[in-house]
């Protein structure tokens, strides 16, 4: 399966090919307990004099909670730089640890401290917490709100240019609502809360709602003629294009398909013939965005990055 993703500079084109582990070849059902939620960040980081894609993994089921994180070679395409922690609840001294790998013969440094992080429902801490790669004594991918306690504790300093997150994929199990949060504009600190709810069961014709920060901005009725479509909202005076892929919500048992979800910061373009505007993929949105999601003034989006949110909401009984 693949998309094809207006941006602000070029059209993309992505590719869903590559579903998560659990997704292939499924013989038996997803449940509860053996779900596996997991959130997936990419970032362009400048690591060892090139810049690299650092690939961050938080994985989380009823037995194991893990973060992972890889670092791309250049000198092999296909080789990645790995460094797994075990995160798990009784263990308490994996949560502060020091940890070293070599990519493509410069020293990286992982340090993390986890013993304070507050959790939601996903396997993401949400505050309390660091985690830094240190590479030449630069802080080249710092996470968490305890970047003064990092920067202290590795006695490195800021990198001369930021990482920039590529894009963030989120695995979430539940029956009816799934949430994530994602960064549109790289400017603001806070991030937005997304929430899919969906209607599917019972009597009444198949529903589902994408709301950001409480505010519905796209309310799809009929679902089931409407399965695929996009729409572009704004969200905080930003445009914001918005696709979905619910098939398997429809016509597929639950626990052996997912819904996707992709979230694209910057107005759409057209490409020849094609309109990549929202509202043709069938979705109705409120007062609050439907006046401004189609028409677009000249001004550049300047703020908008090449960043995309990919959301795998998994139904499961």
């Amino acid at each position: 399966m693949s998309y094809r993703i207006a941006s602000s500079s070029r059209i993309q084109s992505i590719s869903i090919s590559d579903p998560p582990p659990l997704a292939q070849k499924l013989t038996d059902p997803v449940t509860h307990k053996t779900a596996q939620s997991s959130v997936a960040c990419v970032y362009q980081t400048y690591v060892g004099g090139y810049w690299r894609n650092v690939t961050v993994l938080w994985c989380k089921n009823l037995t194991s909670h893990s973060l992972s994180i890889s670092v791309d070679s250049v000198e092999e395409s296909d080789l990645h730089r790995f460094c797994k922690i075990d995160l798990k609840p009784w263990h308490f001294w994996g949560k502060k640890g020091f940890k070293t790998f070599d990519v493509d013969g410069s020293c990286v440094d992982v340090y993390w401290d986890l013993r304070s992080a507050k959790f939601s429902d996903g396997p993401e801490p949400r505050s309390d917490f660091y985690v830094a790669l240190v590479s030449d004594g630069e802080a080249v991918l710092l996470l968490g709100d305890y970047q003064k306690k990092a920067y202290k504790r590795t006695k490195s300093r800021p990198a001369l240019v930021d990482a920039v997150m590529v894009y963030k994929k989120e695995n979430v199990f539940n029956r009816k609502c799934f949430s994530t949060r994602a960064r549109f504009d790289r400017s603001m600190s806070e991030e937005h809360e997304i929430v899919v709810e969906s209607s599917t069961a019972g009597p009444r014709e198949p529903e589902m709602w994408i709301s950001v920060d409480g505010i519905v901005v796209i309310h799809v009725r009929n679902l089931q003629w409407k399965f695929r479509g996009n729409q572009t909202v704004v969200v905080n005076k930003m445009p914001v294009q918005v696709y979905w892929d619910v098939y398997a919500w429809l016509f597929s048992s639950p626990g052996f398909g997912h819904g996707l979800f992709i979230f694209k910061p910057g107005p759409p373009e057209f490409d020849g013939d094609e309109s990549s505007l929202g509202g043709d993929g069938g979705g109705e949105s409120d007062d609050c965005s439907s006046s401004n999601s189609r028409y677009f003034s000249t001004e550049s989006h300047s703020k908008a990055s090449e960043f995309c949110l990919f959301l795998c909401a998994w139904k499961i009984e």
